[in-house]
């Protein structure tokens, strides 16, 4: 919980009024924190003075709608404490279960937090069964939407909600937050995540855990010479792995997005042009890999070339 001390100052100012607004949208990208501070928020909202109160994953009156697991084999190894693919989006079921809770009380006090991980995975025909519950929210239960993508959540959910905006961490926080949750990242692997990390600790851990420093090494040639040979992309495919799973194509393409995104920083107009085409053209990408069932081999050569399009020298790239 490194740097967000202007959020932390927001809740607990409210947490200690009278009138505390029961809808709080926790806004940001990815992996700055949002659902670390939800739950501990959560605990402090439902803390009862001289009451024992459980961890949050197991307490009566902190409920947390996440995507489920894909399919039961996924759900057997989440209840073997295994890594699981989830599904894609948080269904309205999930939503009409936790409102069959609000009807009771709340079970240790007299508040009930509900945490939505994320507010940008609901259906929309689970956004339009959320609503109901912020319109007429019952006592004592607030809400905690996390928001990776702000944009994307319906002005009828954003009107109804306080907004906390978690911003970028500096480089020398995600460092500190990197080493402190994983100190024993070899120096060439810690060096990667934070060049990718662009202010966020989770996805510099996340990147690090994938084992991608030499993808990161071959982003960083690409954008800096070009491939004239094809020799960077096919060595591209080989660092990447021959069956890269859909958490592991996410991370490669947001490692691009952001070696773009750091390189704009060292060149001229014309280069910042050519980066900003490949980077529109990354984030196009990522939008659709989780859709369509891309060859990895192919996929990895199609971000090969759209980073050595940005190069200064475009002999050869294409």
């Amino acid at each position: 919980m490194i740097g967000h001390d202007e959020a932390w100052h927001a809740w607990r100012t409210a947490l200690a009024g009278t009138r505390m607004h029961h809808g709080w949208i926790l806004a940001g990208r990815e992996g700055l924190g949002k659902a670390s501070f939800a739950r501990a928020a959560a605990a402090e909202l439902v803390a009862e003075p001289g009451v024992p109160q459980p961890p949050v994953e197991s307490h009566p009156d902190i409920l947390r709608l996440t995507p489920l697991p894909a399919n039961d084999e996924e759900v057997k190894k989440r209840d073997d404490g295994k890594p699981y693919l989830t599904k894609r989006s948080i269904s309205v079921d999930q939503v009409r279960e936790m409102q069959r809770r609000l009807v009771t009380r709340p079970t240790l006090g007299a508040r009930r937090a509900i945490i939505i991980d994320s507010a940008d995975l609901l259906e929309k025909s689970a956004v339009n069964a959320l609503l109901k519950s912020l319109e007429e929210p019952p006592v004592g239960t607030f809400f905690l939407l996390v928001a990776h993508a702000l944009g994307r959540i319906l002005p009828t959910v954003r009107s109804r909600c306080l907004i906390v905006r978690f911003h970028p961490l500096s480089d020398s926080q995600v460092a500190r937050a990197l080493d402190d949750a994983a100190p024993e990242l070899d120096a060439e692997t810690r060096a990667a995540a934070l060049a990718v990390a662009g202010g966020s600790p989770g996805a510099a851990l996340v990147f690090a855990g994938q084992g991608l420093a030499k993808a990161q090494t071959i982003f960083a040639h690409l954008i800096a010479r070009g491939d004239p040979d094809l020799s960077l992309r096919a060595a591209l495919s080989g660092a990447i792995g021959a069956r890269p799973d859909r958490d592991r194509i996410s991370v490669v393409i947001e490692a691009a997005r952001m070696t773009v995104v750091r390189a704009l920083d060292s060149v001229d107009d014309a280069g910042k042009l050519r980066l900003a085409d490949a980077h529109a053209r990354l984030v196009k990408l990522a939008g659709e890999a989780p859709i369509y069932n891309f060859d990895p081999s192919m996929l990895m050569m199609e971000i090969g070339s759209l980073l050595a399009s940005a190069a200064p020298t475009r002999e050869g790239v294409r």
